[in-house]
Order: C-alpha cells, then structure tokens, then sequence
C-alpha cells in the first residue's frame, strides 16, 4: 500500500473518531419550554425551532407573558436569570433585580413612629424600584444570545397589537383585586383592565398598542429606548402621582445596570444543586437539602421525611430572614452558611414541633466569631405574585428564570403599556428607634431581598444536566422550589407528581399546609399529631415549571395551580 494511501486512510480514521466523539458529546435530548402561559410557552417555542439559545426563547417568552399576565411580571419589573451554557459547562446569573431610587431612605414607610399599612405602602410611589428586567434581557442577550435581538421580541409586538384572549386567572385576579388595589381606579390601569367601568372577562380579545409601540422601540433602538426618552419619562411621572409619590428619577432610571453575578452551587448526595446568590434566596434550595439529610432518621418513613423536610425549612427561613439582602450590604459569607460544619452544627438546633427556630451563627460555628448580633430582627412582608420558566435547548443549554413585579398587579401605576413594580415594600419597612437594621433594611440604590430561587441541577459524576426548576410564590418560593428537589430525588415522585404533591411551607412557628386533597389532608393530621401548628390552607398558589433530563429525553410539568404549559421540540 503506497504511503498516500495510508496517510488518507488514517486521515478518514481520525475524521470518523472526531465525528463519533461530537455525537457523544452532542445533545441527543431536543429542547423543551415550560412556562406560565400559553402564548408564551408558543412565542418560547417559536425561537427554539429556530435554533435559538434558551436565552433567546427565555426573552420572548417573558415580552409575552408581560403582556397576557401582567398581574406577575413585565416590563416594569425584574427577575434572575440563572443561565447553563453546556460546551463551556458554565453557568451564569444575571441579576436584574430592581434598586431603590438614590432618594430612598431607611424609614420612608415609617409615619410618625408607626409603620404605614401595607396596603397604602403597596399602592404607592414609594414603592416602584427601578425596573431592571429589561436591562437584564440586553445583558443576558450580548452574553449568550444566537437570535437577531430584534426577533425577540415579534410575538409579543404581533400578540399585543392584534389582542390575545384574556385567561380566567387574569379575569379572577381582576375582580378579587379591585378591592385591595387601585386598579379600578388609576385612569390608565381602570381604562385597560375595566373598560366601561367592568373588569375584563375571561375570553374577551384585548390589544394593547403602548406596549406594542415601547416593545417596537426595545426592538428598533435598544435598551436606550426604555431608560429613556419617553418612557423613562412616563415611569417618572406614574411614581410621582398622589396618593404617597414617589423620589424616582430620570438619573435613577438611566443609572441601573443589572449584575452579572457567580451561582452558588452546593452537592447534595449524587448531585450539585446550583443556584441565585443574594439578593436572591436560592442558596436556601442547598441549605434545606442538606439539613434535611442531616435531620433525616435512618430508615425513615414518610412521615418522618415530611417533619425533616419541615424542620429544615424552618431552620433555613430562619437563616435567610436574619441574614440574606442586598449583597455589598451583607456580612454573611454563603460558603460559611453551606459549609458541612455548620449544616451538622445547625441541624442540632432543631426545635420542638411547637416551638419557632431561631437564627444560628455560622462564623460563630466556624470561626468562634459571632456575627449574629450585627443585624437586627426582620421585618419584611412578601406578597405572593411573580411568575417562573424553565427552558432547555437543542444544545443543552439551559434558563431558570423568575421574574416579578411583586405584589399582583405591582403597584397598580401605568407607564407606556405595562404596570410598574412595588418592588420597594420587598424591604424590611419597619425599622427599629435605635440598635442594628435588619440586613434587608431599605438604602438608596439598595436591592431587595427576593424569595426568588431559580434552581438547576446537575449529576455531580458525569456533570450532565439533571434538572431545572423553579416556581413563583413570595415567601413560600423556596418551600416551593425544595419540594420539586425532594419529591423526584428523594421521595420516588415522577416530575408531575412531585410538582402536584400539596405544599408545605414552614417558615416561623407555623406550618401551612396545602389542603382539599386527600392527600393534602392525610398529611396536615399527621403534622398536627405531631405537635406542629399546622394552619390547613387551600389556593397554595404555587407555579413551578419544572424540566427534567432523563435517559429517555426531556420530562417537563407545568403546575396544576396556574395556567402553564409544556411543549417540546424533537432532537
């Protein structure tokens, strides 16, 4: 055989070896898209059939669901993208969290010694952050974005300006809401959501131009168009009007820069659970894995899996409440609070069914150091809105995004096409005379401590993807979230059931409990034979949207509580 020969013959070898290593290393999996909304999960889909990244089906996604769901997130408000890109193993968070306006001041929601009520601070202009959501689609775009940027947003620009159908939870929360808020009563807010003085119905067609007219200007000029120009101009002025305005500015609006930031990421068992850092609560998904190993009984049955799970929320909310906020204003390091030592020093302050968990000390467990005492007791009030979505691509790359404009409707104030945050009441509002703030005290440029935990997990051995999770829910996110980790990974639940599964959330002496199922029934009696003071609730309105990796493919649920729904894309 002539040395040509040879030399071809072992180059097609090598081509074919190269070859056969790509395919091992490629996605075999498709991509999938869970999200809150129907519209949405389309305008997701519709950008991964074009072979965009998750990050670009996770933009369009949101600018839709801004628009048919504007009681949990938008424009007008912010949200944490937890980001996997799969080729480099890289995972990214990019915090689009809301800040406080420079004007900001540590007592503002204090009148003459008393903290105001929170429904007058939630409808107030002292309550809109800036929004940073949008700022955060830009980042999170130039980073990790293959999709024109202007592409992005079309389902959302052609859905607003031919009107989509209003769903039942939008036309419920309509209603119900109107008694709390000032929707029906802010000219925009009662013109758009009640037209000839009714709340809007389930099926009806709604447009909304202005929001097609700023997304169009988003998608023409850039991010520029928003913290600028007029609507900047329009958030300006919605946050000065009466009742309680504002101090936001033009100079606040155009200083936000959303925040690039490490995940934390913990093992837990065969697995690395990884997710937001603070602002966000997410390193309480790895606190209350690892408690609930540590508390956990050998040979333990159900019901001894359930009181570990509870007295591992409650020892970890403790934690976050005392410690967790803005993070250049915060003095606990997270590798100390998820450092083995503590965990197993922490699940020995387990307290009686009846009694409340109080905050440890981690540098006092670690370093002999005591740190507790720097911060004083928290105070902070979180309503239940928000919304979550959980993407996989054709390449394996991966979003868990969560995104909020707080409180149901934010603060019920209108500016160019969507409702402005009540992000600002997510501070402590009441603060104390004298002695040490809480960590999550309000300060100027300030980001509030969020609930919100978008989670990804992967096979600690072959470092694969295994998970991705996430819910709304205010302060019950984190049980929330915790009980999809428990329920696949521990509890032998398929993805559907675990998301099904009745909610448990035990933060302070109480434990609620999502009951009207048997099943939610069976396990409130046995809490309360127990001696934990259960309070038996119903519309524990939970929202996961969860993705799993199997050997068989992609396994996805949207939660039974909300609207969502899951759609895939064949490999």
């Amino acid at each position: 055989m002539s040395r040509l020969k040879i030399l071809l013959l072992v180059a097609v070898a090598t081509a074919l070896q190269l070859r056969a290593a790509t395919a091992d290393e490629s996605w075999p999996h498709g991509a999938m898209a869970a999200v809150a909304n129907p519209y949405a999960t389309d305008a997701a889909i519709a950008m991964l059939e074009r072979g965009g990244h998750a990050v670009d089906a996770a933009i369009a996604a949101h600018a839709v669901l801004g628009l048919v769901e504007p009681q949990s997130s938008g424009l007008g408000g912010g949200g944490f993208m937890l980001v996997y890109d799969r080729a480099p193993d890289r995972i990214v968070f990019h915090d689009g969290r809301e800040t406080a306006p420079a004007g900001a001041r540590v007592d503002m929601f204090m009148r003459d010694g008393e903290v105001m009520g929170f429904l007058d601070a939630w409808q107030s202009g002292l309550a809109v952050g800036v929004p940073g959501v949008v700022a955060m689609y830009r980042q999170a775009h130039d980073r990790h974005g293959k999709l024109p940027w202007a592409d992005l947003f079309q389902p959302a620009i052609r859905l607003a300006e031919a009107g989509f159908e209003v769903s039942p939870r939008l036309a419920g929360l309509l209603e119900r809401m109107k008694q709390y808020t000032r929707l029906d009563e802010n000219p925009e807010t009662a013109a758009y959501f009640y037209p000839d003085g009714e709340a809007l119905q389930a099926g009806d067609r709604r447009a909304n131009p202005e929001y097609a007219k700023t997304l169009k200007a988003l998608a023409d000029e850039g991010i520029h168009a928003f913290y600028g120009g007029h609507v900047a101009a329009e958030i300006v002025a919605a946050v000065a009007r009466e009742p309680d305005p504002g101090t936001l500015s033009l100079g606040d609006i155009a200083a936000y820069r959303p925040v690039e930031r490490d995940a934390v990421c913990g093992p837990w068992r065969s697995l690395r659970i990884c997710s937001a850092t603070p602002p966000s609560s997410g390193a309480m998904e790895i606190l209350v894995a690892s408690l609930y190993d540590a508390l956990l009984p050998e040979d333990a049955d159900r019901e001894e899996r359930i009181a570990s799970f509870v007295d591992a929320q409650r020892l970890a909310y403790a934690d976050r409440d005392h410690y967790f906020g803005d993070p250049d204003a915060m003095t606990l390091s997270l590798r100390h609070l998820l450092d083995p030592r503590y965990i197993e020093a922490r699940a020995g302050d387990r307290a009686a069914p009846d009694a409340e968990a109080v905050h440890g000390d981690p540098d006092a467990v670690l370093l002999g150091l005591p740190r507790a005492a720097r911060h004083g007791a928290d105070t902070t009030q979180e309503i239940a809105g928000t919304t979550h979505l959980s993407i996989v691509d054709g390449e394996g790359n991966a979003v868990s995004f969560t995104a909020t404009v707080e409180a149901p409707f934010g603060s019920a104030r209108w500016a160019a096409g969507f409702l402005l945050n009540n992000e600002m009441t997510d501070f402590a509002r009441e603060v104390p005379d004298s002695g040490p703030h809480p960590a999550n005290a309000v300060g100027p440029g300030k980001r509030p401590r969020s609930s919100m935990s978008p989670t990804l997990v992967f096979d600690d051995a072959s470092g694969e993807l295994a998970m991705v999770t996430g819910s709304p829910g205010g302060n019950s996110i984190p049980a929330y979230v915790a009980k999809s980790l428990l329920g696949v990974f521990d509890w032998g639940l398929s993805v559907d059931e675990a998301v099904a599964f009745p909610n448990i959330i035990a933060r302070g002496r109480s434990v609620r409990v999502e009951v009207g199922t048997d099943a939610g029934d069976t396990l409130a009696d046995a809490l309360a034979e127990r001696g934990y003071p259960v309070q038996e609730r119903e519309g524990e309105n939970s929202g996961l949207h969860v993705i799993r990796v199997t050997a068989q493919g992609l396994v996805g649920a949207a939660d039974p509580r909300r609207e969502g729904t899951v759609r895939s894309v064949a490999p």
